[in-house]
């Protein structure tokens, strides 16, 4: 059995919002202790984010030494026993112990209690299920911190009792193992998974959406994806074929150019072959129209190249600004047979640094003085002189943008005569 360690040396507990809220919440009869992903990241000496905090203390009695302490809290989540405290500007979700009466999924009617086994035995995973007191003493009811030694990710009791609980435990699972997991995911819990995949289907397209994209962003994210694959569940989650080779260049190329990972991108890179598949998964999960915009923007990447002519690219990154483009040059290289370090291709894909696209020059009034009438002909000769303007590359010098305008509006002026005569 791994030993009992202790968190003696977490700044967060001896300083600051968190300590001071932990201190405000304990005595008088009530302890608190941090709960969950805040001991689990401190135990791995990993970036602690969002401390969480349960108690003893009833939500009313939160809510009172919150305030009485200066701060403020808001019942976010009050009828199951969630407070929201805010000190020194810090949030923190501070949430009363719990022991379920009835269980029937994410509705289970619970009850407040004061028993720390039984609040942690309700929970997810054993990684999520450690507390610990504000002088840093670590507390084990589920035999996490074997699994914290050997980095599993584990249901805690009967996984599959556990998944029917809430069925989004079910890419929770394949989530926290991409983030933390060591080796293959626990095999209890992946048969329950497979087993319970129906269940699936039952949840909202939003909750889906948000743990597929932070999954995308883990580190182990390409083997935990192709675990899925495997198990017949991301053909359930997409709706289509998982490009599993696309995904897993496209994360060597982000790492080889210094890109930002990006969930939306790496989303098309394993998702969006043609149109209908960006298509498909915006439906499937309910992306946002800026999202949505991304994974369309990728038709045509097999179009992409790189090229010695410059033009062509810069027209290309004119046409769709600089994040698509960098969307669509990043997934053609991921899809091409060169490597992660060729040349061309980061030539390419270092454009938007290193060139910006102009504006368009020609305003309206430059063509209604050379006596193109308002209306859709204006509109017609507008987009013709942008044409030729881009073909050129994007002069801006004052001689070559009057000759171009001059050409469209004779052009504009021509047609119109033309017309005219003919009727």
């Amino acid at each position: 059995m791994t030993p009992i360690p202790h968190l003696a040396d977490a700044a967060w507990l001896k300083s600051g919002a968190a300590a001071r809220l932990l201190a405000l919440l304990n005595g008088d009869g009530e302890e608190a202790r941090a709960i969950g992903g805040a001991v689990r990241d401190a135990l791995w000496k990993i970036p602690v984010g969002e401390i969480d905090i349960a108690t003893t203390a009833l939500p009313e009695e939160v809510m009172r030494r919150v305030a009485a302490s200066g701060g403020r809290a808001v019942p976010t989540g009050i009828d199951h026993g969630t407070v929201t405290a805010i000190l020194d500007g810090r949030p923190f979700e501070v949430t009363t112990l719990r022991e379920d009466v009835e269980t029937f999924g994410r509705k289970a009617r619970v009850m407040f209690g004061r028993d720390w086994k039984t609040d942690a035995e309700r929970r997810d995973f054993t990684i999520n299920a450690l507390s610990a007191s504000p002088d840093g003493t670590v507390h084990d009811y589920v035999g996490a911190l074997d699994d914290i030694s050997a980095r599993r990710v584990r249901f805690i009791g009967e996984p599959r009792r556990r998944i029917e609980e809430d069925y989004l435990r079910i890419l929770r699972f394949f989530r926290f193992h991409a983030y933390f997991g060591n080796g293959a995911p626990d095999a209890a819990g992946l048969h329950a998974c497979i087993s319970e995949r129906g269940g699936l289907g039952t949840l909202s397209r939003e909750r889906v959406r948000m743990e597929m994209l932070k999954l995308l962003l883990a580190p182990h994210a390409t083997p935990t994806l192709a675990v899925m694959a495997e198990s017949g569940l991301l053909g359930m989650v997409f709706g289509g074929i998982g490009y599993l080779a696309s995904f897993e260049n496209l994360v060597k190329v982000e790492a080889a150019t210094g890109a930002e990972p990006d969930a939306v991108r790496r989303l098309g890179a394993i998702g969006v072959w043609v149109a209908e598949d960006a298509e498909r998964l915006t439906e499937r999960l309910r992306l946002a129209n800026a999202e949505s915009d991304r994974l369309l923007a990728l038709e045509n990447w097999w179009r992409i190249a790189p090229d010695a002519e410059k033009q062509p690219a810069r027209a290309l990154l004119y046409q769709l600004g600089p994040r698509a483009f960098g969307d669509r040059v990043l997934t053609a290289w991921a899809r091409s047979q060169a490597g992660a370090a060729d040349a061309s291709w980061r030539a390419l894909a270092d454009l938007p640094r290193h060139w910006t696209a102009p504006a368009f020059p020609l305003k309206a009034a430059d063509f209604t003085r050379r006596g193109v009438v308002a209306g859709p002909a204006l509109g017609a000769v507008l987009r013709a002189a942008e044409a030729v303007w881009i073909g050129d590359d994007f002069p801006l010098d004052h001689a070559a943008l009057e000759a171009i305008a001059d050409r469209a509006a004779r052009s504009a002026t021509g047609a119109s005569r033309d017309k005219v005569s003919r009727e």
